[in-house]
C-alpha cells in the first residue's frame, strides 16, 4: 500500500459555464500541471466539459472519460462506482488527478458523487467555478437579488406540484435542467402569475448562446442546457 503522503490528489476543477475564458486562473493553473484529467461524457458520446477546455490540454495527460447516463430511466450508481475506481487507481499510483466539472463543483455537480466515493481516502481540493445560473444573470443583464430576497435554485424535473409549492414562495428562483420538462415549468409560471417576469437562456456565455422570449420558446427545441431566471421584483435604492 502507498503511504499517505506519497498518493495523488483529487482535485475538482469548476470550469465554468462554457466560455474558456471564465475558468478561473487556480483552475487554469491545476488543469495545466497534473498529470490525470477526468471528465464526463454523455450517452450519445459527446463531451462537453472537455471540449471547454480542450486547447489547454497537453498530449502528454492521461485522460480518464467518465460515461455517464443522463436518462432518469437509469441508475448512475455503476457508473460512478466505475469511474471512481479508475480515478483511484492513479492516486494510490500518487498521480494527481483532476476531475472537470461544469459550472461549480459542489452545486449539481458531476464531482459530488466521486467526491462522495474518494474523500475518505485521498487529499482533496476543490476549485470553485462560475454557475450557469450567475453566468445566465451576467448575459440576461438582470439583477437576481436585492437585500433580503430569498432566491432558490429548482431543478425542473421536480413534480409539478413541488414546484409549483416552491415557486409561490420566494421572492426569485432559478429553474435548471429545463430540457423536456419545459411545458410543465411554463404551465406552472402562467398559473402562478410569473411568466412576464420569467427569462429563458439556453447555453449561456458559448458561442450559440440563444436568449428567447418565454412564450416563443418551443417546447420540444427547449434543451437541458437551458434555464429559466425569475428575478426580484424588489425596488432598488
Amino acid at each position: 500500500m502507498t503511504e499517505l503522503g506519497k498518493l495523488g490528489k483529487l482535485y475538482g476543477l469548476g470550469i465554468g459555464p462554457g466560455d474558456p475564458e471564465l475558468l478561473t486562473l487556480k483552475a487554469h493553473r491545476i488543469l495545466t500541471t497534473v498529470p490525470v484529467i477526468a471528465y464526463p461524457t454523455l450517452e450519445n458520446g459527446k463531451v462537453f466539459a472537455r471540449g471547454i477546455v480542450a486547447e489547454f490540454i497537453r498530449p502528454d495527460q492521461i485522460e480518464i472519460p467518465m460515461p455517464l447516463p443522463f436518462s432518469v430511466k437509469r441508475s448512475s450508481q455503476p457508473h460512478y462506482d466505475m469511474a471512481a475506481a479508475n480515478i483511484a487507481e492513479h492516486l494510490s499510483a500518487g498521480r494527481d488527478v483532476a476531475v472537470l466539472c461544469l459550472g461549480d463543483p459542489m452545486l449539481y455537480g458531476t464531482f459530488m458523487y466521486i467526491f462522495n466515493r474518494l474523500s475518505g481516502g485521498f487529499s482533496v481540493e476543490v476549485v470553485p467555478g462560475i454557475s450557469s445560473v450567475m453566468a445566465s444573470a451576467a448575459m440576461l443583464g438582470v439583477p437576481i437579488t436585492y437585500r433580503n430576497d430569498v432566491f432558490a435554485i429548482m431543478p425542473a424535473t421536480l413534480e409539478a406540484e413541488i414546484l409549483r409549492d416552491r415557486l409561490s414562495v420566494v421572492d426569485a428562483a432559478a429553474i435548471i435542467k429545463l430540457g423536456r420538462h419545459f411545458a410543465k415549468v411554463r404551465q406552472i409560471l402562467d398559473e402562478l402569475g410569473l411568466l412576464d417576469r420569467a427569462l429563458y437562456i439556453e447555453r449561456a456565455t458559448l458561442p450559440n448562446q440563444k436568449i428567447i422570449p418565454i412564450r416563443e420558446v418551443d417546447p420540444a427545441a427547449a434543451t437541458y442546457w437551458a434555464l429559466i431566471l425569475i428575478p426580484s421584483q424588489t425596488k432598488p435604492q
